[in-house]
């Protein structure tokens, strides 16, 4: 089987839902994705073989947001600020260690 583009892919769920439903864009997560991104290609993580940072639409989790996943180990965080972003990308992006005190 062929190596994967990414070694990582990461998904920041940024669904904004109707009016009184809870959902991951109501807690800045556009911004948090823009922060990562720009993270990983300043720390020249971001390209082929390395990380790539993507937006996502629902991923089911909403009452927990606000979320994202990484794959391909399929673990998914939730996250506050951009200090909780920074954890994920030394941990578990650089290092390839899960950050537990952040999973779901």
């Amino acid at each position: 089987m062929p190596d994967s583009y990414y070694r990582r892919h990461v998904f920041f769920c940024i669904n904004q839902r109707a009016a009184n439903q809870r959902c991951c864009a109501e807690y800045a997560a556009a911004e948090c994705h823009a922060y990562a991104k720009k993270r990983i290609k300043d720390a020249g993580l971001h390209g082929r073989g390395m990380v790539r940072v993507n937006r996502s639409g629902c991923l089911g989790r909403c009452q927990e947001g606000p979320v994202l996943v990484i794959y391909p180990e399929g673990v998914w965080y939730r996250y506050v600020d951009r200090e909780d972003i920074d954890e994920i990308i030394d941990r578990h992006l650089r290092r390839g260690e899960i950050v537990e005190r952040l999973r779901l």
